[in-house]
């Protein structure tokens, strides 16, 4: 029998709001938003008319509505203060990132409800940190857990900034919430930026933009590079780069080098099985990944023709429904949403100071 759509409410109705709302719209058999939380009449009434779901103007009135758990989609600084509210009333939380702005608001948002657990396990508050969950990442972490490159013992990431990268580095590493030593560095130089997400430019005028560069010594033969331009998710000039390195191989975006005996080294890709390409009338979508022939990540929502990035946010709302059903692992656990953005404010400082920061062992690292 198959199991209800699972229902969240969101807090806030910006542009990430409209982005779950969207993805449940896609999949209506297995996602509905019960309500949204918005500031005024006059956004509650847009929201209505354009999204499709009910608005109110109190989570006390979206609790009626039953959600299993409740996203608090709203600005950085007010993020605190909506997740303690929802912890409060006991209300399972997934939290946009960063969960805070600032370490000391870390620190104050762990203090106050990073101890508070849900019956059937792990803490009431999950972070919304997708990035591991996109199917080029996902394929790449679950061949280093396989050990097909050996122990892995640095990541570099030029793709994706702050937070979301430190999430890339520590799970592919493996690394906990050890200190870490941080060193890193601001360049300016021009760039021709003609895509945003406000459309195209049409100006090949070229720009000042800062690319940050940023060394993280994990200890223990771990280490991280860190490499992200302005605007470098959209810019079209600008790659995005992935490698893992590990100590019988390494990862290079989706390409796979090892040996297969002491004197052969072997390449082997990471094969898209992509549709809608040419006379294939499968519509257009991933189906999955493989290496060697074996499947290492695969798409559970085929015919919604969702991006990859859409496809990360599903899983993570489907975990999420399966976590507070007690039929999974928690999602994306406060704790690590705290280190991640603890790490990117030591790349921020670094860069500011030209010196390096030294991250210390902070209370969620005893979770």
């Amino acid at each position: 029998m198959s199991q209800a759509p699972i229902r969240f409410g969101m807090v806030g109705s910006g542009w990430r709001s409209e982005f779950f709302a969207r993805l449940a719209r896609a999949l209506p058999g297995r996602l509905e938003v019960s309500g949204v939380v918005t500031r005024s009449a006059a956004r509650a009434a847009q929201v209505e008319a354009e999204w499709g779901v009910p608005a109110f103007r109190s989570i006390g009135e979206l609790r009626g509505t039953r959600p299993e758990f409740v996203i608090a989609s709203v600005p950085w600084q007010i993020t605190p203060e909506v997740v303690r509210d929802l912890v409060e009333q006991r209300v399972p939380v997934l939290a946009e990132t960063p969960p805070a702005p600032d370490a000391e608001g870390l620190r104050a948002l762990w203090a106050a409800v990073g101890g508070v657990t849900r019956p059937g396990g792990g803490g009431l508050v999950q972070v919304a940190e997708q990035y591991t969950l996109m199917p080029g990442h996902a394929a790449r972490i679950a061949l280093v857990r396989e050990g097909v490159i050996g122990r892995p013992t640095s990541v570099q990431v030029s793709s994706t900034h702050m937070y979301h990268a430190m999430s890339l580095i520590r799970h592919t590493l493996g690394v906990g919430f050890e200190p870490t030593t941080v060193t890193a560095q601001a360049f300016i130089a021009p760039l021709a930026d003609p895509l945003s997400p406000r459309g195209w430019s049409d100006d090949l005028t070229p720009r000042d933009a800062t690319t940050t560069l940023a060394f993280l010594d994990f200890g223990e033969a771990r280490t991280g590079l860190y490499d992200f331009t302005d605007n470098q998710w959209w810019n079209p000039l600008r790659a995005r780069r992935i490698v893992v390195r590990g100590s019988l191989g390494e990862i290079v975006d989706d390409t796979v080098v090892r040996m297969a005996d002491p004197r052969t080294p072997v390449e082997s890709p990471l094969v898209r099985r992509r549709t809608g390409t040419d006379l294939n009338l499968e519509g257009s979508e991933v189906h999955h990944i493989s290496f060697d022939g074996q499947v290492v990540w695969r798409n559970d929502h085929l015919g919604a023709s969702l991006s990859e990035d859409d496809l990360a946010v599903v899983d993570l709302l489907c975990r999420t429904g399966a976590w507070v059903r007690d039929s999974g692992p928690e999602p994306y656990p406060l704790a690590d949403g705290c280190q991640d953005h603890l790490l990117a404010l030591a790349v921020e400082e670094s860069a500011r100071t030209h010196a390096p920061v030294t991250t210390a062992l902070e209370a969620w690292a005893t979770r």
